[in-house]
């Protein structure tokens, strides 16, 4: 069992992006209206909770989206700043939940909770390299 007693309630981290043209959701399409797209935001939100963790992980092990569970409220157009942070809530087993926030430069654009699975990497790999020799 992986030791992640250096995961706790009340770690948090951060990321952030300015919107740009390849943000939107016509870029990615999400949608026909040029303002932040849900995967984009989504994108955000994971990178803040890596940001809160990865580096407490010990060597060889990596965090993996699992679950997300989040509303996306309000439009932001391109030129803003997002930043989404992510707060450890709840850490069990191999599992850590975070409460996760997106907002703008003037408001809450979305927001829940996001969780992670803690891996090791050569598992991982090792199994998805058994559905590409399977696959062919």
């Amino acid at each position: 069992m992986v030791d992640l007693t250096r995961i706790a309630s009340g770690l948090s981290g951060t990321a952030q992006i300015i919107v740009g043209p390849e943000h939107t959701a016509p870029f990615v399409g999400s949608g026909r209206i040029a303002v932040l797209a849900t995967p984009v935001m989504i994108n955000v939100i994971e990178a803040a909770a890596l940001n809160a963790v990865e580096h407490l992980l010990p060597q060889g092990y990596q965090s993996l989206g699992i679950h997300l569970d989040v509303s996306h409220v309000a439009a932001t157009p391109v030129g803003l700043r997002v930043t989404a942070t992510a707060e450890v809530v709840r850490v069990e087993s191999r599992t850590i939940t975070f409460r996760v926030e997106a907002r703008d430069d003037f408001e809450t654009i979305g927001g829940g909770t996001h969780r992670r699975v803690v891996v090791s990497v050569a598992r991982f790999d090792e199994r998805v390299q058994r559905k590409v020799r399977d696959d062919g």
